[in-house]
């Protein structure tokens, strides 16, 4: 798997990818209302990907998932915004192989944060799986945080 820069030539097909992965969460205890924000947007996407934000996820020339990542102004903190993979893919490794590449795509990154709504037991088993630990929650999301060396 190789991370990079989303293409605009590409929009279409990643957020297909990225509605079929967060419509598949209905299987794992999401209800219809719980979706990320703009999942489904061709707009939204476009933007993350003219702020350098959004990246595709390929495997043999296909594009198998994407990742919407920021970092910090002092280049230190990554903020997972969200990875999908599409549900065809699902059970293969391509979730873990994109977050061990999402680990170390930028250079010079001491923390990573992320968040996942509770109901989600699949994410929620995944990142603490990949060796985040929870440093706080809410009544909707669990916050993660991993160290870097």
């Amino acid at each position: 798997m190789r991370l990079e820069n989303a293409e605009l030539k590409h929009i279409k097909r990643i957020v297909a990818i990225s509605k079929a992965a967060f419509d598949s969460d209905i299987n794992v205890g999401a209800s219809e209302a719980n979706r990320p924000p703009d999942y489904d947007s061709i707009p939204w996407h476009i933007q993350m990907k003219n702020e350098g934000h959004l990246l595709q996820a390929v495997v043999d020339g296909e594009i198998v998932g994407g990742a919407v990542l920021f970092v910090d102004k002092n280049s230190e903190t990554l903020y997972i915004g969200r990875i999908f993979i599409n549900p065809a893919h699902h059970r293969k490794g391509y979730g873990l192989s994109l977050m061990k590449i999402v680990e170390t795509y930028y250079s010079g990154i001491k923390k990573i944060k992320l968040d996942t709504p509770l109901w989600n037991v699949r994410t929620n088993a995944f990142y603490t799986k990949l060796g985040y630990c929870e440093v706080k929650r809410d009544e909707e999301f669990a916050y993660y945080q991993k160290e870097c060396d």
